[in-house]
């Protein structure tokens, strides 16, 4: 049998490509995958046709437009969306920028897959679901500790309804002490999440953004001249998007603090702290973190997540309810909050994500946690120093700036040379079968590429990343062409944007296309 020799790193890769039809398009009148039978006439004289106890005002006027398909191509269908797919489970995720992408157990998707799980009912009474609200409970007990926060909401579907959410609790607070319509501004920093500031906005806040300095942190001078008798709040994150970790955080927090303004930490990227920063001793009144990200549960493709609120002890209050409570016997849910903002997203949120981090975090234990934390740092620290050998990248600010979970690096002089951009090299990669997530707007940095390796690869799987990187920065001098008709390899080609900022041709739904084809 003759060898495989590699001699490189760069993997060759073509993705399947079937051209499959959405499954309404599949749909063939009459046709069944499972054909259910009629009820037996003992039990039908008994509870009738199942249908006739339902209100006429809750009864459909016709039958649901679902798509009629056997079972054998369903499974077709399906098998080979599933081959057009790149996921976490199938190429090395480090190009997921600002969203922290590492391994999801797959032992914690089963306990959460459970019918004990599964089978629960928002509404069912507090006793029959001991076991679900002890996670819970016992989770907010652990965030306590990573943050040095008192209490924790799960409530909040993600981190920018999050960060709404914490924009909800200042401006209860403020309203509470009668200075709501005083303190109407917020402040937060260029590189800090784009929702940092648009969920603020929305609550109809003026938001004043602080630039960075000559070393990438926040300008100190320009924050303090910001913060007024009409600071609401500061929100931030620490690191920033850059990588760059404010080591003078405490005096920006406590000159918010005299103001009499709260202080809301953005730790949706949580993954190079544990166990070495907390958002207490750094002055914060509150803060939150992506159990969908640092907490090794998954993305889930936009959802589910959980962006899990801790506050200060005096904050208690304002938190969305319920909260989980514990008497010493048994568990219960708190409604008893009194200047609650109230509901931010279904019941107590998502627990089937909380049950995953519980389970992340307890397979980890406090020094595993503070391992996640290094070996995301070291693994950060050696893809800056192998992806700078090359000529034309960098980092913003000093080099040797200690950047921690996460860097954003520009390629400005890679386009100025030849004309490709960052937004074609993150179509190119997917030729590899890896991918970059172009998640660093607004483009303050030029031609920014923002990479987050997270603890999860190995020293192999950066080498493999950083070679297919090197590769195609190769090939926008040697040969561009590759990269404009890029992808080449993978499901799709080049895309037709120029629907997107035009919502009559928007079709989100089966029906809604169907609606405008029909206009047409």
């Amino acid at each position: 049998m003759k060898r495989i020799v590699r001699n490189t790193k760069v993997r060759d890769f073509h993705q399947a490509r079937w051209n499959e039809p959405i499954i309404f398009e599949l749909s063939c009148k009459g046709e069944r995958g499972v054909l259910v039978p009629g009820s037996e006439e003992a039990i039908a004289n008994q509870v009738g046709d199942g249908i006739s106890r339902i209100p006429l005002s809750m009864r459909r006027n016709s039958l649901p437009n679902l798509p009629e398909i056997n079972q054998k191509r369903v499974l077709m269908h399906y098998l080979r969306l599933s081959q057009e797919n790149l996921g976490g489970d199938m190429n090395i995720e480090i190009g997921q920028g600002t969203c922290t992408v590492k391994y999801n157990p797959k032992v914690n998707d089963r306990i959460a897959n459970t019918h004990k799980v599964t089978a629960l009912h928002p509404l069912q009474d507090e006793s029959t679901v001991q076991g679900i609200l002890e996670v819970i409970y016992k989770t907010d007990l652990i965030m306590r500790q990573i943050s040095g926060m008192d209490y924790f909401s799960f409530q909040p579907g993600g981190g920018s309804q999050a960060t709404m959410t914490m924009a909800s609790i200042v401006r209860m607070y403020h309203r509470m002490r009668g200075e709501e319509e005083r303190r109407d501004e917020i402040i937060t920093t260029v590189y800090s999440h784009p929702s940092d500031a648009a969920a603020p906005a929305l609550k109809g806040y003026k938001i004043i953004t602080i630039m960075a300095d000559k070393n990438g942190h926040p300008d100190f001078e320009a924050f303090k001249a910001a913060v007024s008798e009409r600071t609401a709040a500061f929100v931030v994150a620490n690191p920033e998007d850059t990588g760059i970790f404010n080591p003078r955080v405490k005096e920006f927090t406590a000159l918010v603090t005299k103001a009499g303004g709260l202080n809301c930490y953005d730790q949706a990227n949580a993954n190079g702290l544990f166990g070495i920063a907390r958002a207490k001793e750094a002055g914060f009144d509150m803060c939150y973190f992506n159990l969908h990200k640092s907490f090794g549960t998954p993305h889930g493709c936009g959802g589910p997540g959980s962006g899990a609120v801790g506050v200060v002890k005096e904050l208690k209050d304002f938190l969305p309810k319920p909260l989980v409570g514990f008497n010493g016997e048994e568990y219960f849910l708190d409604y008893n909050i009194k200047s609650s903002i109230g509901k931010v997203k279904a019941f107590i949120g998502t627990p089937q994500v909380v049950l995953k981090a519980y389970a992340w975090i307890m397979s980890l234990g406090a020094e595993g946690l503070y391992e996640v934390a290094k070996v995301a740092s070291l693994n950060n620290v050696y893809m800056i120093k192998k992806l700078l050998e090359y000529d034309g990248i960098t980092v913003p600010y000093k080099v040797d700036t200690q950047r921690i979970e996460q860097a954003r690096y520009t390629m400005e002089k890679i386009t100025q040379d030849t004309g490709i951009t960052s937004g074609d090299v993150s179509r190119r990669v997917m030729d590899f079968g890896m991918h970059i997530w172009s998640s660093h707007h607004p483009y303050y940095i030029p031609e920014p590429i923002t990479l987050e390796p997270t603890e999860s690869p190995s020293k192999d799987d950066l080498d493999e990343y950083i070679a297919t990187l090197h590769h195609i920065f190769d090939e926008a001098y040697n040969n561009p062409d590759i990269i404009h008709s890029a992808p080449n390899n993978s499901v799709t080609h080049q895309v037709d944007e120029s629907s997107f900022d035009d919502p009559k041709l928007w079709c989100p739904t089966w029906r809604v296309y169907l609606r405008k084809t029909k206009e047409d």
